[in-house]
Formats: C-alpha cells, sequence, structure tokens
C-alpha cells in the first residue's frame, strides 16, 4: 500500500530563531503512562461542544484534548498533555491551515487561558502539586509507576506558562477545584454555591457541574453556563429543541406534527 503523503509544513516561524516547529517536535511518546479511559475521552467533548465564547469566532480560539503542550524553548521536547485546554487569540488552525500536531507555545506567541485536568489514580499529586491533600488520592488495583520526570503540571501552568484558570475535578468524589493565578502564583478560590459554581469573568463563561445523560452515559459532568447557570447547549440539544418549539407551535395550530396534518 503506497503510504499517504504528508501534509506540506505550514511555514509558522518560532518568535526565536533556531527553535524547533510543531512539525519537528514528536506528537506522540509511546512510552508515555496514562493512556486516558472512557470519561476522558467523553468528557472534554461535552466541554468543547458547550463552549459558548462572546468575544471569540469559532477562527479565533484553540481548544484541544490530550493534546502535546511544548512549554519550555530551554528544554524543547519537555510537554504537557492537558485534558482539556483553552486558547483564544489563536487560529483554530496553526497558521490559518493545518490541523495542529501539537500547541507549541513558543511559535503560538502563547499559552492557555484555561486548562481542565479529570484526577484519575496516579494522577493526583501531580494534578494538584503543593495543594494535594489526604484523602486527593484515588485508589487504583493496579501498580501505578510514577517515573522521574520534568515540572509537574500544577508548576508548568502556574510558573512556565502563568494559565489565568486552572481547573481541576475528580468524578470519583464529584469535587471540583478553581486554582486562580494571582500576582503570579495560584490561589484556589472558593466555589459559588450555585451555578455557575465558578465563573470566569474574562471570557463571561461559567462552569458547573451537569447530573446528566451525555452519549448514552449518565453521570456527574463539568459543563459550560453562563452568568445566570443557564446551561449551554450542543448542538444536538439545538436543533432537539427548535423541533420541540415547532411541533408545540404545529399543535397550538391543530396540526399533528407526527402525521402532518
Amino acid at each position: 500500500m503506497t503510504p499517504l503523503p504528508r501534509p506540506k509544513p505550514v511555514a509558522v516561524p518560532p518568535l526565536r530563531p533556531g527553535l524547533p516547529t510543531m512539525y519537528d517536535l514528536p506528537s506522540e511518546f509511546p512510552e508515555e503512562p496514562g493512556l486516558p479511559d472512557v470519561f476522558h475521552d467523553l468528557q472534554p467533548q461535552l466541554l468543547s461542544q458547550t463552549l459558548r465564547l462572546v468575544d471569540y469566532g469559532s477562527d479565533n480560539y484553540c481548544d484541544a484534548s490530550d493534546l502535546n503542550l511544548y512549554y519550555d524553548p530551554e528544554h524543547p521536547l519537555w510537554h504537557k498533555r492537558p485534558d482539556w485546554m483553552l486558547s483564544v487569540g489563536v487560529p483554530w488552525l496553526y497558521g490559518g491551515q493545518d490541523l495542529r500536531l501539537s500547541y507549541v507555545t513558543w511559535q503560538e506567541g502563547k499559552g492557555p487561558e484555561v486548562v481542565v485536568e479529570f484526577l484519575s489514580p496516579g494522577t493526583e499529586r501531580e494534578d494538584l502539586g503543593r495543594f494535594f491533600q489526604a484523602g486527593d488520592e484515588i485508589s487504583s488495583p493496579q501498580a501505578v509507576l510514577r517515573p522521574a520526570s520534568p515540572p509537574g503540571k500544577l508548576e508548568v501552568y502556574e510558573r512556565y506558562l502563568q494559565v489565568p484558570h486552572y481547573i481541576v475535578y475528580s468524578r470519583y468524589s464529584q469535587t471540583l477545584r478553581y486554582f486562580k493565578l494571582v500576582a503570579g502564583r495560584y490561589q484556589e478560590q472558593p466555589l459559588a454555591p450555585q451555578p455557575p459554581l465558578i465563573w470566569l469573568p474574562d471570557l463571561q463563561l461559567g462552569l458547573s457541574i451537569w447530573s446528566g445523560e451525555f452519549q448514552r452515559t449518565p453521570g456527574q459532568w463539568l459543563r459550560w453556563c453562563d452568568q445566570d447557570g443557564q446551561w449551554c447547549l450542543t448542538e444536538t440539544e439545538q436543533e432537539r429543541q427548535r423541533a420541540n418549539r415547532l411541533a408545540a407551535r404545529l399543535r397550538e395550530l391543530g396540526i399533528d406534527p407526527e402525521q402532518g396534518s
């Protein structure tokens, strides 16, 4: 079988000459532990599908899950893989033309505004860093390997990338924690008593825990909402809502929507 041709690289020069581009850096490291489970696949989809940004068009932000995030030009191979991230003010396509293989901060010119991590056995200490406390550890029947590595996620998001909003969620305990960058350091913020539990004023976006069914799976999910706590709808939900309104209007006119007359 003839291999498919590789897409022609898009010319996006690094901000500092001599650094590797997205095409030069690995997008996968097979030896990395922690392959995503089904929740780690579904939850980011719901975040992306309900994301509604008032000040940014769909071609002016990048949201991604499990994408290599390269952050240190002094150590070009150092990277993290956020469970979900949002960077605004960057084109959706790399260089406006290609899907991203990775997110390379020295080419993009900025880091993410929001990072969300979902706790799983073996990641709690790295995800929470100095905020880890007794009771946060998730038990697992499997042995967990913790190889030597570059700085942990919290340190990278705080010190290297200065990510304004760092959010951590455990589906095991339905615990949501929010760390806001204040004077260059993360400070944990209290959650509101009702939705939105977290409000991000710079993005005009709220986040709460929604109890419902997504992709045939009932559970407690993170979901975006507006300032009044109204859930942002997926496209499927919007279509269903429009169909229900139309059916109700037809019934008011004496027309059975099931029969068409």
